[in-house]
This record gives C-alpha cells, structure tokens and sequence, in this order.
C-alpha cells in the first residue's frame, strides 16, 4: 500500500485531506469507498486547500493523490453525475475547469501521485498536474464513451499534445487503457515504480524542486504553460458541450447502467436517430417542408380497369 502522509484536516474538510509537511503540501482524495471519485464539494475542496498554498511561499511543490491502494481517482461520482443538467450544468463544470486553472495557475510544481484507478475524469485530474508519478498497479484511461459522459474539460485538449493525435482519438473512442509501464512508453506519465516506493520515489522528486529556485520555478511553468493556455477556448467550448450531455437521455443510459452493473445499451439511440431521419427525408418527399396550400398534390390513382 503506497502511504502518504498522515493527512491533518485543519481546515474542516470532509471529502480531502490536506497538510503541509516538510514544504510539501499534500492534497489526498479521501473517498475510497467509491475509489477516489469525486462530487461538487471535493473539487470545491481541493481548489480551496491547493490556492491555500499562496498563502505560504515557503511551500515548494503540491502533490494530489488519492487515499488507499486502490485508485487515484476514478472521476466523476456518478451519484453527482446522473444530478447534472444542461441547466445546472456550471455547477459542476465550472468546478471542473476551477480546479483545472488553480493547478495550472500555482506559481509551484503540482505532482499526481497516481496509485491503482486514474479514470475519466480522474485521469484529467492527473492531466492538468505538471508532473505525474505512477505505481506499477496503476491503469490510466478515459471511459466517457463507455458511459455516456466526455472528456472535454482538458483530456480533448492536452492528450493530442501529450500523446498524439493517433492515440489521443485511441484512448477517447475505444476508451483505450494503459498500464503505467504503457503510458510511460508514449509519455502519457513521466515514471512507474513498484507500489511499494510510490511515497518514496514521490518524496524525492519533491527533495530535488525544494532545492531549485522558486524564481525559476514560477517563470518556467508559466512560459510552459504558454501554448497550452492558448486553448482556454477549447475549454470554454468543450463545457459548453458538456452542459449538453449531462441529463441527456444517452448520458443517464451510460452512468445507470454503469451503476447497476449491467451493459449500456446506445444502440436504441442510433436506431431512434434513424427513425427520426427517415422520418423527416420522407416529410422532404411529400412536400412537409412547404405550406400546405403549395405542396404538390399526390397523383390520384389510376383506377384498375
């Protein structure tokens, strides 16, 4: 099991710990009953304890991660999910796209530290981090084509960057899996090591930027950040987009059936699609899209002889 540290709450969190130790901060996920996912007030927590770390320059470098051995995170509770509407739709967007800039936007490196389950949204959670560690045990993937919801709030961004565009579409359509070891082969995380040295590994990339200059830190990030913060419109585009899925008939199908263990059904959704197009090149045919006093009359019939 890779441990972190011992996880204080003193700012009253209820879905996260958090603590300083060392000029670390550590930013743990603790919902481990439902493998790390998060709802609307863990990711209120996280932005607030992770903007918290501008209050104390001595803090060197952030690290997220999830509590227990068995994920990261796997994104999005469904329970949270399955709520969302295209009226509501900013309430969790907006956080989404919130926790996504407060990471980016921290004058210091913010690491994941991914150990079992990176998921979905989970998965972009890691993304958006400057730096990604993995344990052995770790598989990393995007599942929103497998459960009606899209990974357009940073993994329609950044993985053709990171990745490639080939791999990119891979990973989206066929929610394609990798294992640590994979996705360090195609650059997807910068390291995997054996569960049992996650912390250990972590701790000393986390000793080597606390010996580095803040100055250069903070420069260098934000001039990384440059070309990639050029695709803020993408990101106002893909909520948008979002806001149009969550509560959609598709999208209850995917995360229902995910919840009730059995196998979504979509194909319902092409064939009500194809009903609804034949439907409508057939009105085309009898003249439907005109006012009724100039369509065409139909041809009587011939009467038989």
């Amino acid at each position: 099991m890779a441990k972190t540290p011992s996880g204080k709450n003193g700012r009253g969190y209820r879905d996260i710990l958090y603590e300083v130790k060392d000029e670390v901060a550590w930013v743990t996920i603790n919902r481990p009953r439902v493998l790390n996912a998060f709802r609307e007030q863990s990711l209120d927590e996280m932005i607030d304890a992770l903007h918290s770390t501008r209050e104390d320059p001595s803090i060197a470098c952030a690290v997220v991660t999830g509590a227990g051995d068995k994920a990261f995170s796997a994104g999005g509770d469904f329970y949270a999910m399955t709520r969302l509407t295209w009226t509501n739709a900013a309430m969790g967007n907006d956080r989404m796209q919130g926790l996504a800039m407060t990471i980016r936007g921290l004058p210091i490196p913010v690491i994941a530290m991914i150990n079992g389950w990176c998921m979905g949204g989970g998965h972009e959670l890691a993304l958006w981090c400057d730096l990604a560690i993995a344990s052995e045990n770790a598989v990393l993937g995007q599942t929103g084509a497998k459960v009606g919801a899209c990974p357009t709030v940073g993994a329609t961004q950044y993985l053709p960057r990171i990745i490639g565009e080939r791999l990119a579409r891979e990973m989206i359509f066929c929610a394609r899996r990798f294992t640590a070891q994979e996705a360090v082969a195609i650059g997807l995380i910068n390291k995997c090591v054996p569960q049992k040295d996650l912390l250990k590994e972590t701790l000393a990339w986390c000793e080597t930027i606390k010996g580095h200059s803040p100055q250069t830190l903070r420069m260098t990030k934000k001039s990384l950040n440059f070309e990639s913060d050029l695709l803020y419109a993408s990101w106002q585009h893909g909520m948008e987009l979002l806001a149009h899925v969550w509560g959609s008939p598709e999208s209850l199908e995917g995360m229902n059936a995910f919840l009730d263990g059995r196998k979504p059904d979509f194909r319902k959704f092409r064939m009500r699609n194809k009903q609804e197009l034949e439907d409508y090149l057939d009105g085309c045919a009898k003249d439907l899209n005109a006012p009724p006093s100039m369509r065409a009359r139909p041809s009587p019939k011939k009467a038989r002889p």
